[in-house]
């Protein structure tokens, strides 16, 4: 059964009103986490890209 779209809107309108939203402090704190945890694997991913291209290149040569 296909809703209108004024009756989707009113139920999002309800759903939303159910949402808890973070405070600012908790937004601050978890965008920093998401940073910090970006840097470390991006670290990591291309320190082992590093390593892997040494490799492939000693044994090319």
């Amino acid at each position: 059964m296909a809703a209108t779209p004024v009756v989707f809107l009113k139920e999002v309108q309800e759903e939303l009103k159910k949402v808890v939203w973070p405070t600012r402090d908790e937004v601050i704190r978890l965008t920093f986490v998401v940073i910090l945890i970006s840097l470390v694997v991006g670290l990591f991913l291309g320190g082992i890209d590093f390593v892997l291209t040494k490799i492939t290149q000693l044994l090319i040569k």
